[in-house]
């Protein structure tokens, strides 16, 4: 750590420690939910508040992104179907990357700066767990050189919502909070009884979570010194990325990735139903998907706005690119995912001609937006044909109406009983 830096304390404690710019507050037990991801209103003084607040059970997607954006989504707009309401799609980077940050570090300078300038009392983020590096932990910063500990790519559940409540008994009325989509509707969905004056959502997309322990065991498939492995990045060019703490950096193929050797239980169902894979609810989304190779922002309301005006010359910014075609790849995997479901082998490449496709896909198949457009749409695909096999009566409640229009090109209609 770098040693100009002030002393950071992630110990759990009931109260922030003179110094800490990093608060770890201790919270309570989950209260026992199906379909739970531990978004963090289940451990609050009032569970019953999951009814209302959580994505999986009856959601309102329409109407949340209405209060939130002042509009819902322009169906007319083919990118506002897949990606939800924006004002600017952007492919960025920072000038100068942060050390140790998840590409660039967007994220983390977007809250860095909301702290420098006092726009905010604290910023809810996750760091990592002291005994685990890949373990998420929330916390609450308080300065901005506290961020520089949330910095990378996390993987797991953590409670992040359960902070909310420390957070309004140390008196912090302006907040930030950096959150995934499961996390970021809950939060939405109770925005307006919490009592903040003032809120802003920085996203992360996301699609499949798991826990820690299964993450660990995917690292050890991929590397024979998966202690050694600091980063890792799932890049829109069809590759993995591993650093190691020796200075190497690996790139593998989507392709030659080990995902047949990983249980049948790797991702949970909520991950595998997830219908907001751009973090739709937030003012900024930073991901990677219609990056090419840098960062993809969904500036997405006026406080989005002004969440990238405070970076200024720090970001270079242009119009992202999109190229391919992305039917057959996601035709192809819904073949696969319904053979899954129904409990039937995967279709198998042969294995001389992966490294063939391997090199053709990052050349010829969907990238940029068209790569984005086709992540979204696998993961409605997905939706429907796990809910169907699993939940069918979830469907009609957890499947908002716009994405049926993304998947009836694939031969998923829905039938009356899978229509609110």
């Amino acid at each position: 750590m770098d040693a100009s830096r002030p002393p950071v304390d992630l110990a759990a404690t009931a109260e922030p420690r003179a110094g800490a710019t990093v608060w770890r507050p201790i919270v309570g037990p989950a209260a026992p939910r199906d379909l739970c991801t531990d978004c963090g209103i289940s451990r609050t003084d009032d569970a019953r508040r999951c009814g209302r607040a959580c994505q999986f059970i009856k959601p309102d997607h329409a109407g949340l992104e209405a209060r939130v954006h002042g509009r819902s989504r322009d169906l007319s707009k083919p990118d506002e179907v897949h990606f939800g309401p924006f004002r600017r799609m952007l492919r960025a980077g920072l000038a100068n990357p942060l050390p140790g940050a998840q590409w660039t570090g967007i994220t983390t300078r977007i809250a860095e700066r909301l702290l420098e300038t006092g726009a905010v009392d604290a910023v809810l983020a996750m760091a990592p767990d002291p005994e685990d590096r890949w373990r998420p932990v929330p916390v609450l910063v308080t300065s901005a050189a506290g961020m520089a500990q949330c910095r990378g790519m996390r993987m797991g559940y953590a409670p992040l919502l359960a902070l909310l409540a420390p957070a309004r008994a140390q008196g912090y009325k302006r907040l930030a909070v950096v959150g995934i989509p499961c996390q970021v509707y809950a939060l939405r969905a109770l925005e307006a009884e919490l009592g903040f004056e003032r809120l802003y959502v920085i996203g992360t997309p996301c699609s499949d979570n798991t826990t820690t322990e299964n993450f660990h065991r995917f690292l050890e498939l991929l590397a024979a010194d998966p202690d050694t492995i600091t980063y890792l990045e799932f890049r829109a060019d069809y590759h993995v990325e591993l650093r190691f703490t020796d200075g190497r950096v690996q790139a593998i193929p989507f392709l030659q990735l080990p995902l047949s050797q990983l249980p049948n239980d790797f991702f949970p169902l909520t991950c595998r139903t997830c219908v907001d894979y751009t973090n739709v609810l937030a003012d900024i989304t930073v991901g990677y998907m219609g990056g090419q190779g840098e960062q993809w922002l969904l500036v997405r309301n006026a406080r989005g706005e002004e969440l990238l005006e405070l970076l200024g010359d720090e970001i270079r910014t242009s119009t992202p690119g999109s190229a391919g075609n992305r039917r057959a790849p996601v035709k192809g995997f819904l073949g696969n995912i319904q053979r899954a479901a129904g409990g039937l082998p995967l279709r198998r490449m042969p294995e001389w001609l992966r490294p063939i496709v391997g090199w053709l896909m990052p050349r010829i198949g969907p990238r940029g937006i068209e790569f984005a457009r086709a992540r979204v749409e696998m993961k409605a695909l997905e939706t429907v044909v796990h809910l169907r096999r699993e939940r069918p009566r979830l469907l009609k409640h957890m499947m908002p109406k716009h994405l049926w229009s993304l998947v009836r090109p694939y031969g998923l209609e829905p039938t009356d009983d899978e229509q609110l």
